[in-house]
């Protein structure tokens, strides 16, 4: 699962043919998760019930995390919804949120685990940068942290950078901090095949002990129920900084099937 690094000068905005084809692909792999119901090795005694936080992308609400959120707490987790609505990129979330991994916190008493996907990584990893002390973990899912200048077709992102809704109505340091890793366990989950963001912006410049990028097969609209994806959630909510270890595919076949390297 190595990572070829691209210069960001090389990154260019995603195919069309992949960016065409974002929605059958995306239900194609919602179906795979039926047969994935039966043959996921995970057991829910791998699950130590702490409570995990799902953030939407752009334009989605919790309705899109659902799957996952029934997934994870049949494993055994408490998995919650961010509970503010449609995702509509306003700064003023990371306040709203902060709030919530307080409370989730406080009634849990242990850490709270972040999964964003696309946008609602971004908020995932500021969240656990404002506050490390109440975050286990962070994981993202297409999130390109490492260039929201970059070419892409996400609305979202020309609407921060095109005028009238640019970044001089954004903070510079939350711009410039954005790229920068949370101090915390991190994974960075992102397909080549995205026809959203540039995948190439959607994974860590430089990885860690506490850090890692998993390249996966699939489309952006569909990382959310993507069995692939779901297996690395996963395997990744059983540790915590103590015992952290490194994702690694359960053999060469499934290594070579659902993990390609670069």
């Amino acid at each position: 699962m190595s990572t070829s690094l691209q210069p960001l000068a090389a990154v260019k905005k995603p195919s069309f043919f992949w960016f065409a084809t974002e929605t059958g692909r995306a239900l194609f792999e919602w179906s795979t998760t039926i047969p994935f119901k039966f043959i996921d090795r995970h057991k829910k005694d791998s699950a130590d019930g702490h409570p995990v936080l799902l953030l939407p992308g752009f334009m989605a609400t919790d309705t899109s995390n659902k799957p996952m959120k029934k997934y994870l707490n049949n494993l055994g987790y408490e998995a919650h919804g961010w509970e503010i609505g449609r995702n509509l990129a306003k700064v003023e979330y990371i306040e709203q949120l902060i709030k919530r991994v307080q409370e989730l916190h406080d009634s849990s008493g242990t850490k709270v685990s972040l999964i964003g996907w696309s946008l609602g990584g971004i908020y995932a990893r500021q969240i656990a940068k404002e506050t490390p002390h109440l975050i286990r973990q962070v994981i993202t899912m297409g999130s390109p942290f490492g260039g929201i200048t970059e070419r892409n077709n996400a609305r979202w992102l020309h609407n921060i950078i095109t005028v009238g809704k640019g970044t001089q109505n954004v903070d510079p340091e939350l711009l410039a901090d954005i790229p920068i890793a949370p101090n915390v366990p991190f994974t960075a989950i992102y397909t080549k095949q995205d026809g959203i963001v540039p995948w190439e912006v959607c994974y860590e410049r430089q990885e860690s002990p506490l850090i890692q990028n998993i390249e996966v097969r699939g489309s952006h609209l569909g990382l959310g129920v993507n069995p692939t994806v779901l297996n690395i959630i996963a395997d990744r909510l059983q540790y915590k900084e103590e015992n952290w270890r490194r994702f690694e595919p359960n053999g060469l076949v499934e290594d070579l099937l659902f993990y390609p390297t670069s």
